[in-house]
């Protein structure tokens, strides 16, 4: 079927009038924007939808999202049969959530479902939370996490708190693609819904300091800044903050006001300096001993603390979660809590650092692949037989015990203020207190390579990036010969020295391609599966004995990055 045939599908009754005017005039213009609007049908994966909002099967839209919750709300009926079904829905601040959400809500009420939804913008971890909290059968959220402003999104929970997984996701995936639009139940029953709102944060946050604060020490002489750089985290952060007794919050004031604009920011994500760029220059203001930054929908963090010449520094993930996880366990050994059936949680992605932590304290190490659903899935897999303790990944999510079943930046604030205020209190610092973790384990350092490709050929040219790498794997990298080729995709893992093949059929399949060197460097190359991008996560090592020896060994690592990007043309 054509472009034009699609986009003609849509000029019908069941679609309504302002829509047909948009066809009628792409039509009218012969627009490009009818190309990559109707060129395919945006893809509702295994967590989920994220795109462009605007009309056409390609785009977020009244439609797709309502073809994606009827599809929930069949299968929800399926697998639970003769119950009186609950879902929970929350949105972030982005164009149209408000309205999506309600939407939504109207679409599972209009099929006999009940409906908890929050009267205000929230966070995805307090979504988590509440599914558990109020046993419910799923979730929803309306998201587009760290995107520009023109997109949002759609993720599924379900009834254990996490992003749906095998072989739920499949199930659903195949119910929204049976599902036509002129099917969809769009006229709600509003005595179904129940508005929810501060007593639940409440709820939520005395979850997030059971679980996530060990001692109070020094807590009332610990100078932090945050912001939600105009997210969801306004409703909750600040008073959790008060809660747990830290009393020199300044906060970026510009930045609490909830906006899809994202007005002074060229991109609401924590990961990069530039977002964090009004907060620390607050933090320089006030002397501020640690910057904190959250994305849209509140699951990721981002920290800075002062660094060895007392600068404000960026961590990135990887340093953050190897900090709160070495904390954590470190409290769990001193208080007599491990029995070695505990357990944390990493994906594949992230450094291989967490696998020494796990050895030095006496727990396992589960890796899941990319995304903290995975993560979620451990957690109910084990649920009984091994303790979750914690968890992260690189790209700024972790999670404190299993209260929560994603990455939760308010869980995570907590915690990391209470490691920075420990350390002040003790005449050290966060980035300190890191670098002793190094001179105990080594020194782990990441880089992190986004290529972006647009549109349609864009995905194209993604796709034979990947071809060529698991074709043409690279001899060696940054002078290293390349050892091991791991493929997750055709889940084998092929020792290059020797020829030798094994399976790995313990994680599923995914298009992701690891590279380890004989030297211990890792490459690992994925295809965003949000984004029109492809990334590249490298990881260097080396051991250091002293802060010199880690001001030295950062440089030579830093510049082995630079020789790796160089090698595979990045």
């Amino acid at each position: 079927m054509t472009t034009l045939e699609k986009a003609n599908l849509w000029l019908t009754d069941t679609f309504d009038a302002e829509t047909q005017n948009v066809i009628r005039q792409w039509i009218e213009a012969d627009s490009d924007e009818m190309e990559d609007s109707f060129y395919r049908e945006l893809e509702f994966g295994t967590g989920g939808m994220r795109g462009i909002m605007g009309v056409g099967t390609n785009r977020l839209n009244k439609y797709t999202l309502g073809q994606a919750t009827q599809g929930l709300a069949n299968y929800l009926h399926q697998q639970f049969p003769n119950e009186n079904i609950k879902v929970a829905i929350a949105y972030d601040v982005r164009h149209n959530s408000k309205e999506f959400g309600k939407m939504c809500a109207d679409v599972l009420t209009a099929n006999g479902i009940k409906v908890l939804i929050f009267k205000e913008h929230r966070p995805t971890p307090e979504l988590s939370f509440t599914v558990r909290d109020k046993n419910c059968n799923a979730g929803i959220v309306l998201t587009a996490s760290h995107n520009p402003p023109e997109y949002n999104g759609y993720k599924v929970y379900w009834n254990d708190g996490a992003q749906i997984v095998p072989p739920n996701d499949e199930a659903i995936i195949n119910e929204v693609y049976s599902v036509k639009f002129e099917e969809i139940k769009f006229e709600g029953n509003d005595d179904l819904i129940e508005w929810i709102g501060e007593e639940q944060d409440d709820v939520y946050i005395d979850a997030c300091m059971k679980n996530s604060l060990y001692q109070n020490v020094g807590r009332d002489n610990l100078n932090i800044v945050f912001t939600s750089i105009h997210g969801t985290t306004y409703t909750t952060v600040p008073k959790a903050l008060e809660k747990a007794g830290f009393k020199k919050v300044d906060l970026v004031r510009e930045q609490m006001i909830p906006s899809g604009n994202f007005p002074t920011v060229a991109s609401p994500n924590p990961e990069e300096p530039a977002a964090l760029e009004m907060a620390l220059d607050l933090a320089r203001i006030t002397n501020g001993d640690i910057v904190i930054g959250t994305d849209p929908d509140g699951d990721r963090l981002g920290i800075a603390v002062r660094n060895l010449d007392g600068e404000m520094q960026l961590l990135n993930g990887n340093q953050t979660n190897t900090i709160l996880t070495y904390y954590i366990l470190d409290q769990w050994k001193k208080a007599g809590k491990i029995t070695g059936k505990e357990f944390i949680g990493s994906t594949i992605v992230t450094s291989d650092i967490f696998y020494d932590i796990a050895e030095k304290f006496g727990v396992d190490c589960k890796v899941g692949l990319t995304g903290f659903k995975w993560i979620g899935k451990m957690i109910r897999d084990f649920e009984g037989e091994e303790q979750f303790i914690c968890g992260g990944e690189e790209s700024f999510g972790f999670m404190t015990g299993d209260f929560v079943r994603d990455k939760d930046s308010c869980g995570s604030i907590l915690l990391a203020c209470e490691i920075a205020a420990w350390c002040k209190a003790n005449g050290s610092t966060m980035f300190e207190y890191m670098i002793d973790i190094y001179k105990d384990l080594g020194l782990y350092y990441e880089g992190l390579v986004n290529v972006v490709r647009k549109g349609r050929t864009g995905a194209e040219e993604i796709q034979q990036m990947m071809k060529d790498f698991r074709e043409n794997p690279p001899e060696m990298i940054a002078g290293s010969k390349v050892a091991t080729v791991k493929d997750f995709q055709e889940q084998t893992s092929l020792n290059l020295l020797n020829n030798e093949k094994s399976t790995m059929d313990d994680i599923p399949k995914s298009n992701v391609l690891i590279y380890y060197t004989e030297d211990g460097t890792k490459v690992c190359v994925r295809p965003s599966g949000t984004e029109p991008k492809i990334k590249f996560y490298v990881s260097v090592k080396d051991s250091i004995a002293s802060e010199q020896d880690f001001r030295e060994k950062l440089v030579v690592l830093e510049q082995k990055i630079n020789q790796v990007k160089a090698d595979l043309k990045l």
